[in-house]
C-alpha cells in the first residue's frame, strides 16, 4: 500500500485515538533523538547523518525527506528498560517497617521510526527479559502495550553493519506497520507493509492506495542498493570459536591502549541490560527506596566481590565485553548480542571500531595456524 506523505499526520491521529503516547525521532541539540511527538510535523524534515569511528555529525540535506538518517545515541530500550527504575519504597512504622510495591507502568505507547536494526535488538531484548524462569513484569506491561512502526532503512551510515548480521536494512518482522520512504521528483510517499493484527486495523483507517508495480520495484531497488552500501561488515563466520580460543590475544593490548574504560560502547548499545541495584534512605530514616539503575562491565565495581574486583584492566573489561557480545551471548540465548548499528562505533571518543578488532583477531588467529 501506499501512504502519501502529506497523510503521514492520519497515521498519528489514528494512534492517538486508541490512547498510545507517540514517541519518535525528534531534532535536539544537533542530533537525532528519540522524545515525545505531538504531530507528525515533529520528525525532522531535510536531515541527514554523517558516521564515522568517534564522530557524529547531522546536515541539512535541503530535501523534504523526514528518515534520510540512522541512528543517534538513542535507542528505544530506555522506554521499555529505563536507565532508572525504583523497585519498592520502604516506609517506616512505629512498630517496623512497611514495603510498598512500585505498579508497573503500562501505559500504551507508540515507537514511531524504528530502524530494522532496533527491531533486531528488541528481539534480543525480549528474549532476555521475557523467556526463561523469571520475567521482568515491568517490561512485559510496556512490550504488551506497545504498537510499532518501522521504518526501512535506504541510507545506511558510515558505521552500520547490519547486513552482515541479518537485521537490515530491511524490517522482515517485529512491527506493526513498516515504512519505505520514497521521493522521486515531485512524488513523496510511504510503501506501508502491515505485519500485524494491530497494524492491519490501523491501515484501515489510512487514506492509503494500492501501490503499483512500479512503485513495489523502486522500493526494493532502493533498499538492495543500501544493502550494498553499509560502511562496515562483520564476518561472523565461526565467530564465536575464534574469540574463545583468543583469551590471551595480543590485540587485547593493543585496544586496551587506546581505550578509555568509559563505558560508552555500552550505554549506548541497544541490547546491554547489566543493572546495579542501590538502596537509598532519607536523612530522616523514615523512607528507603531501591532503584535499579544501568551497569557498564567497563567500570571497576561491576566485577567487584570479596576481596576486590576480576577484572581490574582495560585489557580484561574490553574483552569481556566485546567475547560476551559476539561469542557467550549465543550460549546464553542462542543467538548473538549484536545487531550492527553502529553505535558503539561512532560514539567511542576514540573510535575503537568492534569489526576492526574481530577483523584483527581472526587474521592473527589465521597467522597462527
Amino acid at each position: 500500500m501506499v501512504l502519501e506523505d502529506k497523510y503521514l499526520q492520519s497515521l498519528f491521529d489514528c494512534l492517538k485515538r486508541r490512547q498510545y503516547r507517540l514517541l519518535g525521532p525528534f531534532l535536539n541539540h544537533s542530533a537525532i533523538v528519540y522524545d515525545d511527538l505531538e504531530t507528525a510535523d515533529d520528525i525532522p524534515r531535510g536531515y541527514t547523518d554523517q558516521q564515522s569511528a568517534g564522530r557524529y555529525r547531522l546536515l541539512n540535506n535541503h530535501t523534504s525527506t523526514r528518515f534520510d538518517y540512522v541512528v543517534g545515541q538513542h535507542s528505544w530500550k530506555k522506554y521499555l528498560f529505563p536507565p532508572e527504575k525504583t523497585l519498592f519504597e520502604a516506609h517506616r512504622k512505629p512498630e517496623g517497617f512497611e514495603v510498598c510495591e512500585i505498579k508497573a507502568d503500562s501505559a500504551p505507547m507508540a515507537f514511531i521510526g524504528v530502524r530494522p536494526c532496533d527491531l533486531a535488538d528488541i528481539g534480543i531484548l525480549d528474549q532476555i527479559m521475557l523467556e526463561g524462569p523469571y520475567q521482568d513484569i515491568s517490561y512485559k506491561n510496556k512490550r504488551d502495550n506497545l504498537f510499532i512502526v518501522a521504518v526501512n532503512c535506504t541510507r545506511p551510515s558510515g558505521t552500520c553493519f547490519c547486513a552482515s548480521m541479518n537485521t537490515g536494512p530491511k524490517a522482515e518482522s517485529g512491527f506493526d506497520l513498516a515504512l519505505t520512504e520514497i521521493q522521486d521528483n515531485n512524488q513523496h510517499y510511504y510503501l506501508v507493509e502491515c505485519g500485524s493484527e494491530k497494524g492491519q486495523k490501523v491501515l484501515k483507517e489510512l487514506p492509503v492506495k494500492k501501490a503499483s508495480g512500479a512503485q513495489i520495484e523502486r522500493g526494493r531497488n532502493i533498499l538492495l542498493e543500501a544493502s550494498k552500501k553499509m560502511g562496515r561488515k562483520l564476518d561472523k563466520d565461526n565467530l564465536k570459536d575464534i574469540l574463545v580460543n583468543n583469551f590471551e590475544n595480543p590485540r587485547w593490548d593493543i585496544t586496551a591502549e587506546r581505550c578509555l574504560g568509559c563505558g560508552n560502547c555500552t550505554l549506548v548499545c541497544p541490547t546491554c541490560f547489566c543493572t546495579n541495584i542501590k538502596d537509598i534512605t532519607e536523612l530522616d530514616g523514615r523512607t528507603a527506596y531501591r532503584l535499579q539503575e544501568w551497569d557498564s562491565c567497563f567500570t571497576i565495581e561491576h566485577s567487584y566481590i570479596s576481596g576486590g574486583s576480576v577484572r581490574t584492566s582495560a585489557r580484561a573489561r574490553y574483552r569481556q565485553w566485546l567475547t560476551h557480545k559476539l561469542a557467550n551471548w549465543i550460549d546464553q540465548f542462542g543467538m548473538s548480542g549484536c545487531v550492527g548499528c553502529g553505535r558503539c562505533i561512532t560514539w567511542c571518543p576514540v573510535g575503537i571500531d568492534i569489526t576492526e578488532e574481530v577483523h584483527a583477531i581472526r587474521e592473527s588467529e589465521a597467522k597462527n595456524r
